[in-house]
């Protein structure tokens, strides 16, 4: 089927469409996210496409927030994971070794910056991010012997105590906030070179200054692209800046790679666009292939925690890692960051033609295929050289659009304006145009509707 066609939904899987959805608001928590934006079933997916209980299909450019870089059900990864349940290993092991764990670790320190894959060390954790970051955490204080955390405005580090305090909203008191620079809405009202350089000057003045109160830091932790914040790319050379300071101070960088990993940006890792090689690197989402699973990669010499220091019953989650490795060998030998790199150029190119005669499109973003929309309102008073504010009306009523032409999005940065578009690294010429025709004309019906 083409990838603009829409099914028709027939009236009885309307009706079971409908009584899942009933059901799922009476019995599930509050705290469901994903659901209340997009009331959808899916029953079948592959690649791009999900079919809904309906009989609708959706291209999703939300890809299980980043989970999913070869799509959903790749063969390559049904083959993995065939291959382990079919082989009668066990499929639940704690943290001992096993040809599968071997296997996985092996494809991906072929991966990682060389200068941190020849002193590596790897890190089993829960099987989400945030554990992974937890971890960071912990380690590093109990190798540094301090317990003050580095962290961004606009970060977003997970939901578990320690990684939710470290990310833009929190307000743990040994957590100092640094600007994170940004092109559009840059914290020194510059914006460029000039804003990027500020923000280092200004983490640099906080470090050296005695009197600034700033704790000693057990370490600086950092998204390569902000991905919940807004799709904001660190500068490249801000990052290599940022890499300096903290290696004079000797505070360990951390690299959170959870969204930005497997080529989503158009490199394997999102740092491999400055260069850095940071301490240790935070990394889930793909790396599991669709499945649960997440780790810390770290420098040999920050290996000094006690046994037990951190764990979790479901650290040897032996599918997971079938399917990871076969993932990261998948994206490896076809080039697919290279891929993502040259898609999300052409995308992003069309995104700001239609963006220049749409001035409630206030900027387009991102790096490889990891792409923001912002929207904001034009009308509001304004300074000078002042963006405009946030509209996240419009950003809602887009994403809205977005789901009745059969594209599902996801929104985030401040007040949840930015448009996200996170499609799978598989996305074809065809599917990516399809994706672009569907989201501008959502824009455009957006236009309409709010005429102001």
């Amino acid at each position: 089927m083409a990838v603009t066609e829409q099914a028709q939904a027939p009236a009885t899987a309307t009706t079971a469409h409908l009584g899942i959805l009933r059901r799922q608001a009476s019995r599930e928590s509050a705290a469901r996210t994903y659901a209340r934006s997009l009331p959808i079933v899916p029953v079948r997916a592959r690649g791009v496409t999900i079919e809904g209980a309906d009989g609708r299909r959706y291209l999703d450019c939300l890809s299980g927030a980043g989970t999913l870089a070869l799509g959903h059900n790749h063969p390559v990864v049904l083959e993995a994971i065939r291959k382990v349940l079919d082989s009668g290993a066990p499929l639940h092991v704690l943290d001992l070794a096993t040809p599968v764990k071997d296997a996985f670790i092996t494809e991906l320190f072929a991966t990682l910056p060389p200068a941190l894959a020849a002193r590596a060390r790897i890190q089993f954790c829960g099987p989400a991010g945030t554990d992974a970051v937890e971890a960071a955490l912990t380690l590093t204080r109990t190798a540094t012997g301090r317990s003050g955390v580095l962290a961004f405005t606009g970060a977003y580090h997970g939901m578990t105590a320690g990684a939710l305090a470290a990310s833009g909203g929190g307000r743990e008191g040994r957590v100092t906030r640094l600007p994170f620079p940004q092109e559009y809405r840059c914290p020194f009202g510059v914006g460029g070179e000039q804003g990027a350089e500020l923000a280092a000057r200004w983490t640099e003045s906080l470090l050296d200054d005695t009197k600034s109160g700033v704790p000693e830091a057990s370490c600086l932790l950092v998204e390569p692209v902000q991905g919940e914040g807004g799709v904001n790319p660190a500068p490249d050379a801000w990052l290599r800046r940022i890499r300096k300071l903290t290696e004079d101070r000797s505070i360990p960088l951390i690299a959170d790679e959870v969204q930005t990993g497997v080529g989503r940006t158009g490199r394997f890792w999102g740092v491999d666009h400055s260069g850095i090689v940071p301490d240790v690197m935070v990394l889930s989402k793909a790396i599991g292939g669709s499945l649960p699973l997440a780790v810390l990669v770290y420098r040999d010499d920050l290996d000094v925690w006690r046994p037990g220091a951190h764990a979790g019953t479901f650290r040897g989650n032996q599918l997971a890692m079938a399917a990871g490795a076969a993932t990261l060998a998948h994206v490896r030998e076809n080039g697919l960051a290279d891929r993502a790199d040259t898609l999300g150029a052409r995308m992003l190119g069309r995104l700001r033609e239609f963006a220049a005669g749409h001035p409630f499109v206030g900027d387009v973003r991102g790096r490889g295929l990891m792409i923001g929309v912002e929207l904001v309102d034009p009308a509001a008073d304004t300074p000078a050289g002042t963006p405009p504010p946030p509209a996240p009306r419009i950003a809602t009523a887009v994403q809205r659009a977005c789901l009745d032409r059969g594209l599902i999005v996801e929104l985030g940065g401040r007040r949840s304006a930015v448009v996200r578009l996170l499609p799978p690294l598989t996305l074809t010429d065809e599917q990516a145009d399809a994706v672009l025709d569907r989201l501008t004309d959502a824009l455009a019906a957006a236009a309409r509707d709010f005429p102001g």
